[in-house]
């Protein structure tokens, strides 16, 4: 805030929910830029209301934001890209081994007292080495996450629909649902991709196979995914994203074959102090006449 407040009048919104569109749009009248956070809709409504300049958003996505509307009216967007992919890189991680080892469905039965002891053929999970780590999205954090595959014996593979990467391993999306033992989904949520996993790509996918997402909630239909755990069509899903945040598909709860985690793929003290330090710098940027630091787009 002492970046901001230096050289400008800054106005807080700190309600406990995100702040209506009424709201928003009375208080961007005479205000020239805005910090915003991805569950603030910025929408053409609110854009078309408003004499803003930049809207720096504290995420690395910005679907929360209507890019085109915001461009039509001269208003740069700017997200935080680079400064979450460890964070998240790592939180995908701990998702992949949470729901291989099922080690929180076994922290459950311990809380309830349902544990009995060890026993040969007690909760059984999926070891990782020699397995293959199926990444859609070729980001930054899809990279990330396929960087530190090695480590655990895995071998990283892209899905691809275009020109292929020469650095990377790649195949199509269907031959990576047929053939990967773990998915995880770092894509951003376009309209193409809306419900990318569905019904289909769940029935394509191995019985012995793990849905990771740490994207955007939209990508994987959750009726379809609860319908696939269900029927055991998977072994299991971790999810830190959903549809319709914070609301989770009540379908989910009663399965214990799915780890629910809220949306806490940036969520280090490290990682967000550096996110809203480079959405500060790069509206500053913008309105004091400078280029910004990580346009959209």
């Amino acid at each position: 805030m002492a970046m901001l407040e230096a050289g400008s009048e800054v106005e807080l919104y700190d309600g406990p929910t995100p702040i209506p569109e009424a709201d928003l749009i009375a208080r961007l009248q005479g205000k020239q830029g805005l910090v915003s956070v991805l569950t603030d809709r910025v929408n053409a409504a609110v854009i078309a209301a408003s004499d803003l300049k930049v809207v720096s958003n504290i995420a690395v996505g910005y679907d929360n934001i209507d890019v085109a509307a915001a461009r039509a009216k001269g208003i740069v967007v700017t997200n935080t890209p680079d400064v979450l992919t460890n964070a998240t890189a790592e939180l995908t991680w701990a998702l992949i081994l949470a729901v291989t080892r099922r080690i929180v469905e076994g922290d459950r039965l311990v809380r309830r007292n349902g544990w009995k002891g060890w026993a040969l053929d007690f909760m059984l999970g999926s070891e990782l080495t020699g397995k293959q780590l199926g990444i859609i999205g070729r980001g930054r954090i899809g990279r990330a996450v396929g960087a530190k595959a090695p480590a655990f014996g895995m071998r990283a593979v892209y899905a691809t629909r275009g020109a292929r990467s020469k650095d990377l391993e790649e195949m199509s999306l269907d031959e990576l649902l047929v053939s990967s033992d773990v998915i995880s989904i770092h894509t951003p949520l376009t309209d193409s991709n809306r419900h990318l996993i569905d019904k289909r790509a769940f029935a394509r996918m191995k019985r012995s196979a793990f849905l990771v997402n740490t994207a955007r909630g939209p990508i994987v239909d959750e009726d379809a995914l609860a319908w696939a755990l269900g029927e055991r069509l998977i072994s299991g899903a971790a999810l830190d994203v959903y549809e319709r945040e914070p609301e989770v598909n009540q379908k989910l709860f009663s399965l214990e074959n799915v780890v629910l985690a809220p949306h806490l793929g940036s969520a280090t003290r490290e990682t967000r102090t550096a996110m809203i330090e480079l959405a500060i710098k790069n509206a500053v940027a913008v309105l004091h006449g400078r280029p910004a630091l990580t346009p959209v787009g």
